[in-house]
């Protein structure tokens, strides 16, 4: 069927979308984690916190954000009785 959604390339294309979209996501991950600080060193504000602090929800938000968008291309079905048509 050629008008359901996912079907020949562009499935193959929403499926590589979602794969860069997830492994960005795990980047903006590692990128929260702040290992790159020197201890003892002092911190820079950001917005009324502290730099890693505001580094750190950046990346949260921006991974919300690409989570949702990964969601919305993936192929869910519920099951339900009108999906053979």
């Amino acid at each position: 069927m050629r008008g359901m959604r996912g079907s020949g390339h562009r499935g193959v294309a929403r499926r590589r979308l979602r794969r860069w979209l997830l492994a960005a996501i795990g980047v903006l991950y590692a990128a929260s984690i702040p290992w790159y600080r020197e201890s003892g060193a002092a911190p820079q504000v950001w917005l009324g916190l502290p730099g890693w602090v505001t580094v750190a929800l950046g990346c949260y938000v921006a991974a919300a954000i690409l989570n949702a968008i990964a969601w919305w291309l993936a192929e869910v079905s519920d099951g339900g009785r009108d999906e053979g048509r």
